[in-house]
């Protein structure tokens, strides 16, 4: 950030709806919040919690708590008090920064950081950080159980960028738009590629796939990144003749349908390359621009420098070098399990083809991929087994055209309730008020029991029966929240 201000100075850095920050200023104002914090009593390795929607103070707050020595805890706005105190307590995080309508469901010490930085002095806080000093825990539902945070060091951010900034050849008039949730990692990576290129970053407060190229017209940008139902979303909205008034140059995106990749090309008229790799490891495979023959294929790119990839005897994505996570914050044993033999364990099933390209072929996680999010089994099914009619939950994917997978729950219930759709919508209204809406079950279905596993687990695979439509009757449907 320092660096940017000296070499960038006035130029643009965030743009927001209402206002813009250039690199210089968004120094000084970061400056400003992190002396706030020191006054308050962040101290070097506390953990601050973050949690704001899209506007100027996210990046903002993520810069100053770095720059007190600290490191982020990203809490996404759409928690309720279940998941948000699992990651707090978890975290260990000293305070929240937030606003006073999200701070209603925070149990801990909340501030107001947009408040803070005008209260401020302008003396900075003098902390020394090295590149091997943790910057985040990062939350990431990707792995067997309940959500864990990925320890990312301020070398793990830097890299990112670097790879993506070579992957996309970053260009001085380029301009980047986005549209996830800042508490994502895929808009602080992004953050971080701007501040090394000098581009403004263009920060939309929510995707609309309706608004979204008129808002890369308007806005001139040239990059973007989408992943996950952002792409289906906006194939399904009717053809508009200024769709294709725009610069972009192109759209760099994760697990796009092949069938449709040469389809969003010719409409959008700009290239989409694929960009594969997880919260853990960062960027492991990427296409590049000029990468034309992957086009429609499926493929997802070679490893970039400073990463291997390749597949064990099961088919599994390996991936080893840096970027890389630290580990699991208070799972010795899950950072081990993921670190077997000296290569990460992506959990991910893939094959190579001719072309020594490396595509995607499923997974070996339990959890539910809903559009562009990560949903953990274990952390939902913990919260249906909470409600009094519930003896047993088990969450598993069902397929779905829009969203890829939308999350299933079987129940089996305890003597005296009955198996019917008001059963159902009550178990839905307790998880609704535990639960961010997109870990909420879209269908529910009831069991009279289970078949357990040698080791009393629910033996899943039996629920999956591919030869009915898992979201026909008995399925009972309790709605498709919007991810």
């Amino acid at each position: 950030m320092r660096h940017a201000a000296r070499t960038y100075g006035t130029r643009e850095f965030l743009r927001f709806p209402d206002t813009s920050l250039t690199f210089d200023a968004a120094d000084a104002r970061s400056d400003r919040l992190a002396a706030a914090l020191t006054d308050l009593g962040v101290r070097p390795g506390d953990r601050v919690a973050i949690m704001l929607d899209n506007v100027p103070e996210w990046p903002l707050s993520w810069l100053a708590v770095l720059k007190a020595g600290a490191i982020a805890v990203p809490v996404n706005v759409r928690y309720q008090a279940a998941d948000l105190a699992h990651v707090l307590d978890d975290s260990g995080a000293v305070l929240t920064l937030t606003t006073d309508d999200h701070a209603v469901i925070n149990p801990g010490p909340c501030h107001d950081p947009g408040r803070l930085i005008r209260q401020a002095g302008d003396q900075p806080a003098k902390v020394t950080v090295k590149a091997d000093d943790v910057a985040n825990f990062q939350y990431t539902s990707g792995t067997t159980g309940f959500p864990k945070a990925c320890m990312l060091t301020h070398d793990y951010w830097l890299r990112t960028a670097q790879i993506v900034a070579e992957q996309a050849r970053l260009r001085d008039d380029d301009v980047m738009i986005i549209a996830q949730a800042y508490s994502y990692m895929d808009p602080q990576w992004l953050t971080v590629l701007c501040l090394t290129g000098g581009i403004p970053l263009v920060v939309l407060p929510r995707f609309s796939a309706s608004g979204f190229w008129k808002s890369a017209g308007e806005h001139g940008a040239t990059l973007t990144y989408v992943l996950g139902t952002m792409p289906l979303l906006l194939h399904k909205q009717p053809p508009h003749p200024r769709e294709r008034h725009h610069r972009m140059r192109l759209v760099l995106c994760s697990g796009i349908p092949p069938e449709l990749h040469r389809t969003f090309e010719a409409r959008w008229g700009a290239p989409w390359r694929e960009l594969y790799g997880s919260t853990e490891s960062g960027p492991d495979l990427v296409a590049h621009i000029d990468a034309d023959d992957t086009v429609g294929t499926g493929a997802m790119g070679v490893a970039p420098p400073g990463k291997e990839v390749r597949l064990d005897d099961n088919g599994e994505i390996l991936v080893r070098g840096v970027p890389m996570m630290r580990g699991y914050w208070n799972h010795p044993e899950a950072t081990a399990q993921a670190f077997r033999d000296g290569w990460y364990h992506t959990g991910d099933l893939g094959f190579r083809d001719d072309h020594g390209y490396l595509h995607h072929a499923g997974r070996l996680k339990d959890m539910v991929r809903r559009g562009g999010e990560n949903i953990s089994c274990a952390e939902v099914e913990r919260v249906l087994a909470q409600h009094p009619a519930v003896l047993q939950a088990a969450l598993v994917p069902v397929p779905d055209d829009l969203w890829g997978e939308l999350p299933k729950a079987f129940l089996q219930l305890r003597p005296g309730h009955d198996p019917d759709a008001r059963t159902a919508m009550d178990v839905i209204e307790h998880a609704r008020d535990r639960l961010a809406r997109f870990k909420l079950p879209a269908y529910v279905e009831f069991v009279e029991s289970f078949t357990l596993t040698p080791s009393a687990r629910i033996e899943k695979r039996h629920l999956l029966r591919p030869e009915r439509d898992q979201r026909a009757a008995p399925a009972i449907p309790v709605g498709k929240e919007k991810s």
